[in-house]
This record gives C-alpha cells, structure tokens and sequence, in this order.
C-alpha cells in the first residue's frame, strides 16, 4: 500500500509539474509575440494587432527590432532585382531604395539623426542638448543634415543597387544597424532616468535579449561572409567603428544614450554602410 501511494503521489507531482511547465512555455509564447507585435508597431508603420505595452509584453521587444530591418532588407532585394531584370532608370531605382527604410520605419530614426544634429550642433552643455533632442521642430542644422544624408545614400545606391550580391550585404546591413541600435539602448545607460529609451531599456529582459541580438549578429556576419568575405570584413569594420563613435559622442557630449540617439545610430550605420559598399565594390 505505501509503495502504490508513493507511486500515486509522484504521478500526482509529475501532473502539476507538467502543467506548470505548460503555464510558463504559453507565458513565454505570448510575451514573445506580443514583443513581436510592440517592436513593429513602435519601429515600423506595418500594421500589426495591438498589444498592451506592459514590462511583461516589451520584455523581449528589442529582440524584433532586428526582423523590422530584415523587412528592409528584403524589400531593397527587390527593388534590386527589378532593377536589372526590368531596367528601370538608375536614378528611379536608387532614389526608391533610399525611400524605403524611411518609408518602412515612418521616419523614425530619420528623427532621431536630425534631433541629434541639432543638439550637436548647439555646442550647449549637456542639460541643454538633451531639451534639444525632445523638441519637435526641426532646426537648420537638421535641414542640413537630411539634405547630406539623402544625396549621400543615393549616391551609394546608384552605384550598388543594381549589383544583387552587394544589395545582399547591404540588406544584412540593415539587420546588423538594428542589432546595433538595440545594443546601445541596453548596454549603454540612459541620459534621463524619465526618457523613453531608458523606459524601453527597463522594460527589456537584458541579458537575453543581448545574447539573442549577438547571436542575430553573428548569423548576419556569416551571411556576408558567405556573399562575399571583402564586403563583409568591409561593413564589419565600418561597424564596429560607427558603434565605437557613437558611444564616444553619447558619453562625452550627452552622459548616456537616448531614443533618439539610438535612431541616430542606426541612421549612421545604414549611411556608413552603403557609402563604404559603393566604394570597396567598385574595386573588386
């Protein structure tokens, strides 16, 4: 009899365990997808359905942000392929591939450069420059700025984007800036305890969500890799630079980072990207 109802017993124990472990994997299923849902509804304007921002539902947002460039990233491919498979007029071609992330993302790390060019170029103490960073009119230094920005990027796409295997890394491109851009708001601290970046950051899983963009990292080094390994050494190289500035100017000039310099990154990224793909490509 004792040895029966020790038997019942651990069944018993082996049930709840089992449902226990069931609860915590649906738990886990719904906060990823509704992280998924946060990270394109908040970094991208492709409708999603709407999920309740709470810390539990944002915790692994970050780890989305990267898929929103994979959406770049693939519609470049295509415009790319339409490009020398219809020849379309070069100009009509690059000019819609710089359209594209701007029109994916909604501008959104488009405000955050123009933001920090005007706070930048405000040579103001660092109080001061983070008031500029939140004020929603944009300054001469910001016109400046996405004047450069725009003719430098179609510059670089007029030279590349007719080249498939270069749109490749530079699609790549479009995932590493993201993972760049989701390490910073994590790994760098916060300007302002109140700011949107550090609410977002809080709200992330940290550790987790570092290993998973690393490993979103990795994966997209591999695939350059595999295109072509010049190009890859290449964009690698101009990323870790870009990433080294930007913690450089975010520590010195504002104490931490910020979502609009998170944005600001990304931008930078993507510029440095296809500037240096429409050089090094050129000689190969």
């Amino acid at each position: 009899m004792k040895t029966s109802g020790s038997s019942e017993k651990r069944s018993e124990n082996r049930k709840k365990t089992s449902g226990h472990r069931g609860r915590q994997l649906r738990r886990f299923g719904n906060s990823l997808w509704n992280s998924f849902k946060i990270a394109f509804a908040m970094f991208s304007k492709i409708p999603v359905p709407q999920a309740e921002w709470t810390r539990e539902n944002m915790k692994y947002m970050f780890c989305f942000l990267p898929f929103v460039g994979a959406v770049i990233g693939g519609l470049s491919l295509a415009v790319s392929y339409a490009w020398t498979r219809f020849q379309f007029r070069n100009g009509f071609a690059a000019a819609v591939l710089v359209v594209i992330p701007v029109a994916v993302s909604g501008g959104l790390h488009l405000d955050g450069l123009l933001d920090t060019a005007d706070a930048m170029s405000s040579w103001r103490e660092k109080d001061r420059r983070l008031e500029i960073l939140k004020d929603s009119n944009a300054g001469a230094f910001a016109v400046i700025t996405a004047a450069v920005y725009f003719l430098l990027l179609y510059g670089a796409y007029f030279q590349i984007g007719n080249n498939f295997y270069v749109m490749c890394v530079m699609a790549a491109g479009f995932v590493i800036s993201r993972c760049l851009g989701g390490l910073c708001a994590i790994c760098i601290p916060p300007a302002k305890a109140d700011g949107t970046g550090a609410e977002f950051a809080r709200k992330s899983g940290d550790r987790a969500v570092r290993n998973v963009l690393i490993v979103y990292l990795l994966a997209m080094l591999a695939l350059m890799i595999w295109v072509d390994p010049v190009l890859a050494a290449a964009v690698s190289v101009t990323a870790a630079g870009v990433y080294a500035y930007h913690y450089h100017t975010v520590m010195k000039y504002f104490g931490g980072t910020t979502g609009d310099l998170n944005g600001c990154l990304i931008c930078l990224c993507e510029a440095a990207f296809a500037l240096v793909l429409a050089v090094v490509s050129n000689f190969l």
